[in-house]
């Protein structure tokens, strides 16, 4: 058996120890493994005609390559963001099919978010064997509670949230801290409750600043520091300001318009007399080792997806569901979108997280 292993879209921290539990899991049975470069745009980069280009294309991985990777964050196989069905050049799945059969792979498992896995779930329909494994910081998969990335993106907001306090106090200013989150709030809304930050704007609510401004003010009040700290996700909207849908698509280099926390930053300080400090935290979200649960759920869905393979059932989608490993159809996170429980979690009225209901809920409360 021929195993090959893919990263695509943004890299997080507990792809490296996915990465090792697959090549150990294999090893025990005596399979080979290869890691293929550069997500699917790598792939596609490949010319099968030229046995250099082969040869280099993928990353043999054994017991001595991954030695001591999981304590690294990233991807040792690199990544990119892109879909083989839209290119320049058009639709180039059978490219894709015709490397991997030049590369004598029997199955692929790939790890990404929506738009690898989406592509992954179109070569499993094709009858390729495909396992994918979830990961996305933003936790916004549909089909699993828990992606591969997420608690360490928590982890690092909690701490940066709780250090910029000394420079709000400092300068008694409304801090507006933003995070990644283009379509789901929960990694703002996790780390604004833990942080116990005063008010926390989601994607999925939009923010009127009508409302939200006189809760910041009174916060500050309040505050014998005389600070007030908003979180905000990087997809929120302000209630009638443009749509920046289309700006959060682009690469931080090619937008136009302001980020969203910019954006609030000005409006309270156009509406009142404070003073703001923006802070976007942005990729250092998902820089570094990974933490003890992205290690823990990395070697698990590792292991889960090859114990899949040896008993033939690929074109899943490993998960974990109400606390618990299992499997749901590789095409599951095609039926639906993702993302906060507003009803039971979220109090829109006040910004702030609401725990409505915690008994008989999973430990990430989704």
């Amino acid at each position: 058996m021929r195993l090959a292993v893919l990263t695509g879209g943004g890299d997080v921290p507990g792809l490296n120890p996915c990465i090792r539990s697959i090549t150990m899991s294999a090893w025990q049975r005596g399979w080979d493994v290869i890691g293929l470069r550069r997500g699917w745009e790598g792939v596609l980069e490949v010319d099968i005609n030229d046995p250099w280009s082969l040869e280099n294309s993928a990353m043999v991985l054994d017991r001595d390559r991954v030695r001591g990777i999981d304590r690294q964050g990233g991807t040792i196989l690199h990544s990119s963001r892109c879909d083989p069905r839209n290119t320049p050049e058009g639709d180039q799945t059978e490219k894709v099919l015709d490397i991997l059969d030049a590369l004598k792979v029997d199955a692929l498992i790939t790890m990404g978010g929506d738009g690898t896995l989406r592509f992954s779930a179109h070569l499993a329909s094709l009858g390729r064997n495909v396992i994918s494994i979830p990961k996305t910081m933003d936790n916004d998969v549909y089909g699993t509670d828990y992606c591969i990335g997420f608690s360490t993106a928590v982890t690092r907001s909690v701490e940066a949230i709780n250090a910029l306090r000394t420079t709000m106090a400092s300068h008694e200013r409304i801090g507006v801290i933003e995070l990644f989150g283009r379509r789901s709030g929960e990694t703002a809304l996790l780390s604004g409750f833990l942080s116990q930050a005063d008010r926390t704007v989601i994607a999925e609510v939009p923010a009127d600043i009508d409302e939200l401004l006189p809760l910041l003010l009174k916060d500050k009040e309040s505050n014998p520091e005389s600070y007030a700290i908003c979180i905000i996700s990087e997809g929120a909207k302000l209630a009638g300001s443009a749509d920046f849908a289309d700006e959060i698509n682009k690469s931080a280099t090619n937008r136009d318009g302001l980020n969203i926390g910019t954006q609030l930053a000005r409006e309270i300080e156009a509406r009142s007399d404070e003073r703001t400090i923006v802070q976007e935290l942005a990729y250092l979200m998902r820089a570094g080792e990974p933490d003890a649960m992205d290690r823990m759920v990395g070697f698990a869905f590792g292991a889960l997806a090859v114990q899949l393979i040896e008993e033939k059932r690929t074109s899943n989608m490993v998960c974990l569901t109400d606390g618990n490993y299992g499997a749901v159809p590789i095409g599951t996170l095609l039926e639906d979108t993702k993302g906060v429980n507003v009803s039971g979690l979220y109090d829109a009225s006040q910004y702030r997280a609401s725990l409505v209901q915690v008994e008989n809920m999973p430990m990430f409360l989704y």
